[in-house]
Parts: structure tokens; sequence; C-alpha cells
């Protein structure tokens, strides 16, 4: 199970909703996925502005937790307002903390995240930052008590996959908190590789919403998850540098 906070997923897909050709691929694309937690920009919502359209208007919401995020803020003070919103709104109170410092990359801010999260901890929200795959900032946000850490596999949208598993691995290897790998998955290998590394869950819209077929993939990035999930508890073998026969003839006795 997936535990952030006090909330309890079976399904360590995250998902995103916005960028799917229509909203029909989209509702069924999420149903395909079998995800529990849908993440959606609070400023692409009508909670705005009341003539915006809904992003999520054919998709059942209350079977789903929503994980508001607050892309496009590019401050600090920009995203606490941003998330304050949210949860007045009665949308959910996690929030997926995004800080966005370069506008080319859309890489975070790792002096504004950590402000943002502090701030938002003080205020009783579930608090899951998106960060760049920095050790040390992992490890300065669990410390400030974020429910989970949210490092980025490679840029937004790029779907270049896990471009620094070693930092990767030491986010996962020391962290008391969901790790949930955000951002450049690209293909199924690229989830199944996040979780066979130990992640704790996937978060990812492009790699999907982009897709030729939207549906055809979030049902292999379901599968491929689970399959990571389970080679990691199973533990893989240990790589060896010279051949070991998968049937030893020691101890048999041969007819010549």
């Amino acid at each position: 199970m997936l535990n952030i906070g006090p909330y309890q997923f079976s399904s360590r897909l995250l998902l995103g909703t916005g960028k799917y050709p229509n909203f029909d691929v989209q509702k069924e694309a999420v149903e395909v996925s079998k995800t529990e937690i849908l993440t959606f920009s609070v400023r692409r919502m009508n909670i705005f502005e009341a003539n915006q359209p809904n992003f999520l208007e054919k998709i059942e919401v209350e079977k789903y937790s929503l994980l508001p995020n607050t892309a496009g803020a590019k401050t600090a003070e920009e995203a606490v307002r941003t998330a304050k919103l949210a949860k007045a709104s009665g949308l959910c109170d996690m929030i997926k903390v995004e800080v966005i410092g370069d506008p080319k990359t859309l890489l975070p801010d790792p002096v504004e995240t950590l402000k943002a999260s502090e701030e938002l901890l003080k205020e009783g929200f579930i608090v899951l930052p998106y960060t760049s795959d920095d050790v040390l900032l992992a490890k300065r946000l669990e410390e400030l008590g974020c429910h989970a850490i949210m490092p980025g596999a490679s840029p937004i949208g790029s779907g270049q996959g896990i471009i620094n598993p070693l930092n990767l691995s030491f986010i996962i290897e020391q962290s008391n908190v969901p790790v949930i790998v955000d951002a450049g998955i690209g293909t199924p290998s690229d989830a199944a590789i996040a979780m066979e590394m130990g992640a704790d869950g996937v978060l990812l819209n492009t790699a999907v919403s982009g897709a030729k077929d939207p549906i055809k993939m979030a049902e292999a990035m379901k599968l491929a998850i689970e399959a990571g999930r389970l080679g990691f508890e199973a533990g893989r073998i240990p790589k060896k540098r010279y051949a070991i026969a998968s049937s030893p003839m020691e101890g048999l006795s041969i007819v010549e």
C-alpha cells in the first residue's frame, strides 16, 4: 500500500489530467489506469474563474483522491496562495507544491519550494513537493515534515526517463517518507525502472496523454508500475561477471 500522510492507496500510479485529446479519452484513460489519485493544476480549474472550462467534467471525481498542484507559481507566496484557494474550494487537503524556477527547463526553484512547503505544513496541508533530484534538498524537505518527496526523473514533459539514477537511488535510500518519481517519464520501462529502484510511486501525465493511444498507454503504465514494484519486493539477483549455467551438472552421474 502507498501511505501518504493519513491516506492509504492500493495503486502506486498518480495520474495527471491535462493535455488529453478530449474528455472522453481522458475519462477512459483514467479508468483503465486504476489510479486512485488525480492531479491537476489549480490555475486551470474553474475555481479561479467560473467561466473557465471544468477539465474534470466527465470524471467521477468522488471516486478519486484529488491532488491539486500549484503549477504556474514562480514564488513561494504564489504557491501558498494557490494551495489555500484549492483547500478553501474543498478539493482536498493534499497539495503538490510546484514552484518553477526556470521557464525554459521548468525545473523547480529549490529555495522557494522549501519556503512554500514550510508554510503549507504550518497551515496543516498534506504536502508533496516536486523537487529536482538533489539529494540534500530531498532530505531538507523530509526534515521539514513533508509527507512525500517527488523528485523529477528529468524535465517535465521531456520523456527522457531517469537521467540521474544514482541521485534517485540515494534519495530513495535515505527517505523515510514515500518517494514518488514525478516528471520526465516517457515509457512504461521508465516507470518500471523507477519502481524496481524502490520508488513508492510514479506520477505522470504527458507520457499517457501525449501517446498515440492514451488509453493503451494508461494500461501499460499501470502494468509497468505493478511489475516494477513486484520486482523490487522480490529482489533481483546479483549481477555476476561470468556466466553461470542455469542447469548445473555438479552432483549428477554421467553415463558415457
